[in-house]
């Protein structure tokens, strides 16, 4: 298949192209390398997906409206990954026209490409922000969903509604995946791991919020990237038992889906900078911090439809996980050991 991955040199957009590419896929990548974190790390990811065959990228935005439809005229891609957006919970109260512009306006642009050259399936990164106020553990995909307590949960909600419509309304077969708390090798330098390990190996204090009383559902990167590609290959169908009466908001009666990627197995905080510390040879130092605003205290995955449909769970534990993404750290920064 050819196959459009947005957001290709980010870090779940490169491993997903890798998979695809070492099972024979043709992969067109769009992204516009910007400098919400360190531009080179992205480029390093895309010099080892230049190197294999049958990779290439477009250097655009994709809230670039002629840019992504004139890219996918000219590509016609078989399905679509699209992973780009602008992430994280906190730099949203900070810049929420930044989260607009790429996560309503890019997907827009994506759907109204798509409905014009027609694809056989678009899977999307939705997240387990969406679940906002929710507390009835574990977050299941039949649940109700409107209460985000951060924009970035706002615009990734919208864009499970803005799917469903072109479902609805265009026949487009689309899935959105609701991504728990994603780590590993080439992490965004803004994500808990990597910092910690940063500010651990300089010998600086770790700001831990919520006084370390946090769980997460703690996803290994290879884990989603296994879920993306097996829900890739079964494009969404109308749940024939869908009723407008009693609503499901899992499926539809148009070829529309949404499932949780999370491991099932939330993870208090403390143990997870406890494993980290075991394979930095580091004892962390600890600024013990109250919740942040948008954050929510924890996140659990039912992963229940995602087995039952696509035939998959995640199962990589944090103790294989960190240590992975330590080995690449301590390699790709050319830290030797203590």
């Amino acid at each position: 298949m050819k196959v459009l991955v947005t957001g290709a040199a980010g870090f779940i957009g490169s491993h997903t192209s890798h998979r695809l590419l070492d099972r024979g896929d043709s992969v067109i990548g769009l992204d516009n390398l910007n400098d919400y974190y360190d531009v080179t790390l992205k480029q390093a990811r895309l010099k080892r997906l230049e190197s294999k065959a049958n990779f290439e990228c477009a250097q655009i935005d994709v809230a670039d409206t002629n840019g992504v439809k004139e890219l996918v005229r000219s590509e016609k891609p078989d399905r679509v990954v699209h992973l780009a957006a602008q992430a994280g919970v906190r730099y949203s109260i900070e810049n929420p026209y930044a989260y607009i512009e790429a996560n309503v306006t890019g997907f827009l642009n994506i759907l109204e490409s798509l409905k014009e050259v027609g694809t056989e399936h678009l899977v999307f990164a939705s997240t387990s922000s969406v679940y906002g106020a929710n507390t009835n553990m574990p977050f299941s995909v039949h649940d109700n969903v409107d209460h985000p307590v951060s924009l970035y949960a706002a615009t990734k909600k919208s864009n499970e509604l803005m799917a469903h419509t072109y479902a609805h309304l265009f026949g487009l077969p689309a899935t959105g995946l609701r991504f728990f708390t994603v780590y590993g090798p080439w992490g965004r330098p803004d994500m808990a791991l990597f910092k910690f390990t940063d500010k651990m190996l300089k010998g600086e204090a770790i700001d831990v919020f919520n006084y370390g009383h946090h769980k997460r559902d703690f996803t290994y990167v290879d884990d989603i990237v296994e879920g993306i590609v097996r829900t890739l290959d079964q494009p969404a169908t109308p749940n024939p038992d869908w009723t407008g009466d009693a609503p499901d908001s899992a499926s539809a009666a148009a070829p529309y889906r949404i499932y949780n990627i999370g491991s099932n197995n939330p993870i208090d905080l403390l143990r997870y900078i406890e494993v980290l510390e075991q394979n930095l040879g580091v004892e962390a130092k600890k600024n013990m911090l109250p919740l942040q605003p948008g954050d929510v205290p924890d996140t659990y995955a039912d992963v229940d439809a995602l087995m039952n449909d696509v035939g998959y769970k995640p199962d990589t534990t944090i103790e294989t996980g960190i240590a992975n993404f330590v080995d690449w750290y301590r390699e790709y920064y050319g830290i030797n050991e203590r």
